[in-house]
């Protein structure tokens, strides 16, 4: 594919910020919660998922006072005003709030909304229980009923389908009476996990393991959290989208990202090389730009949010690009691989799962106008959005407003890198 292939209005160029980090904003607010004084978090994007833990962490005892757009105050103190949480549809914020909601010596509910009702929580049962937590659970589902005090002792995790509610664990048991010993089987996302252990680590908390190990880690109990003054890095999970789309239909510099990240998505820059894109890195800088782009092999099983923006890459590659993980897809907002294929199939690009394998092959080539659906999943709305800056026809993105969950001013910021000609 040559610019030329790219309808004029939707050829990309300038220069945008992502969001911050949904995934450390919600750690740092966790951890703000359990610290006894004062903390400042800045560079906060009041994104959907944010937003649900703020209510949280506030109905779990924090006071919070938004400053500004960007920047909260939080006087931390777990001390709950309401038997309930709702967390909203942020799979993140009901693993993360369940353990500690499970230090509070009172039942408290877990709840959440949309697809998160339909999304797995059975992991977290039996291991509560075997840290001394009553649990009424709801079939493997929310909504979840837990009463502590949550004791600490030694535990043994599924990590196979999530990480999430091993960083809940690592947040919660370092206020357990007892120390702990987490046992991980199978995880999966591990840089993930390595965020949270950043976090803590900036809350003045320490867990024990072997570095690049993510099989056990020891959790000394009766620690505190201690205050701090942070700012949120952008976010690598909705700059992924913005690199893509620059890697189709034109130039762009995306500002406040570095490769140091520990977050997971980094690893999009090594499939937009394989694919032939033009990246020039910067200390606080990436930019990307279009070049002829060929079929590629890429392993997602650790960063599974990257699957629909490497789909919209692929798409635009020259051949057929295999890319692993698959199997991470079904507890998100949707099943991502089986919703990836029924709406790019409708733009007439072709994609072969294969579950044997954990693979995902998907044909680059032209697409064509049609009407979509988000299926109410935000990472879908935007690679549908990014696949149609190759088509000169309008493709109509049903509940495109998703967006909302992670990236509110995704298509804002689009229509700002069209210039004179995207704008609405």
């Amino acid at each position: 594919m040559d610019d030329s292939s790219i309808p004029l209005g939707n050829r990309l160029s300038g220069e945008v910020t992502p969001p911050c980090s949904k995934s450390y904003a919600q750690r740092a607010l966790a951890a703000a919660l359990l610290v006894s004084g004062r903390t400042t978090l800045r560079g906060i994007e009041l994104c959907r998922d944010t937003r649900s833990a703020i209510e949280a962490i506030r109905n779990l005892g924090a006071r919070v006072t938004i400053e500004d757009d960007n920047t909260l105050i939080i006087d931390g103190g777990l001390n709950p005003t309401v038997d309930r949480l709702n967390v909203g549809e942020s799979g993140l914020a009901a693993r993360l709030f369940t353990p500690i909601a499970s230090l509070v010596g009172k039942p408290m509910v877990i709840d959440g909304e949309g697809t998160l009702k339909h999304r797995p929580m059975s992991m977290m049962v039996e291991p509560l229980r075997d840290l001394g937590v009553a649990v009424r659970d709801g079939g493997g589902h929310l909504p979840i009923e837990v009463c502590g005090p949550m004791k600490g002792g030694k535990v043994v995790v599924d990590g196979s389908i999530s990480s999430q509610f091993i960083t809940g664990l690592l947040i919660a048991l370092p206020l357990a009476k007892e120390d702990t010993t987490l046992v991980v089987n199978d995880a999966v996302s591990t840089p993930y996990i390595d965020m949270t252990l950043d976090t803590l680590e900036r809350f003045g908390v320490e867990i024990m393991h072997n570095e690049g190990d993510y099989t056990e880690f020891y959790i000394e109990g009766n620690q505190e959290f201690t205050p701090v003054d942070y700012t949120i890095e952008s976010d690598w999970s909705a700059a992924a989208f913005l690199m893509v789309a620059a890697a189709i239909a034109g130039e762009v510099t995306i500002r406040n990202i570095s490769t140091l990240s520990r977050q997971a998505d980094t690893a999009v820059c090594r499939a937009l090389e394989r694919a032939g894109a033009s990246i020039i890195i910067e200390e606080n800088a990436i930019t990307v730009a279009h070049r002829p782009l060929e079929a590629f092999t890429f392993d997602a099983t650790h960063s599974p949010d990257l699957f629909p923006a490497l789909v919209a890459l692929a798409a635009a590659a020259e051949g057929v690009s295999t890319i692993y993980g698959i199997e991470r897809l079904r507890g998100k907002e949707s099943d991502r691989a089986e919703v990836l294929k029924e709406e790019y199939d409708k733009l007439g690009i072709a994609i072969e799962l294969d579950y044997d394998k954990n693979v995902m092959h998907v044909v680059g080539g032209m697409p064509h106008a049609a009407e979509v659906d988000s299926h109410d999943d935000h990472r879908i709305a935007m690679s549908l959005a990014i696949t149609a800056l190759r088509i000169e026809e309008e493709v109509a993105i049903r509940n495109r407003e998703c967006v909302a969950k992670s990236y509110p001013s995704f298509f804002e910021d689009m229509n700002m890198l069209k210039g004179e000609h995207g704008r609405e």
